[in-house]
């Protein structure tokens, strides 16, 4: 059974970083024949749809970052453990939200879903609020 265990999140001044870090419990191996795990970043806001903010692909590290915060946040995989980092940076008002770590095995390489629809397992979710 995968659980994914979440780190990270807080409050933070506009501008400011905060460092997100899941690992998960489960797959033994990054690939499975075809398959190999996604782990993603997603965020919510109340009344509104989940939505990605970034995703890895652990077999090749393969890397999606949503427009809203290229260039201002930074995907990453831990090497020897299932687990990513996100790195945020520059961060703005608009990136308030509930984050949560998602994971699904996914077909092919490339890059990962980012339908939150998509992912079969979530980690509880952590608070990022930043203030201007």
């Amino acid at each position: 059974q995968v659980h994914l265990v979440e780190s990270g999140g807080g409050s933070v001044q506009a501008g400011g970083s905060l460092r997100l870090s899941c690992e998960h419990s489960g797959y033994t191996s990054a690939t499975t024949g075809p398959f190999s795990q996604c782990m993603g970043w997603f965020r919510q806001v109340p009344n509104q749809e989940r939505e990605a903010v970034a995703t890895v692909r652990l077999g090749d590290a393969t890397t999606y970052i949503s427009g809203s915060v290229k260039g201002r946040f930074t995907m990453s995989r831990v090497y020897g453990k299932n687990a990513v980092i996100l790195q945020m940076d520059s961060l703005k008002s608009e990136d308030t939200a509930i984050y949560y770590c998602g994971a699904m095995l996914a077909f092919g390489r490339g890059p990962c879903p980012d339908g939150s629809d998509q992912y079969n397992y979530w980690g509880q979710g952590t608070q990022v609020t930043v203030s201007s």
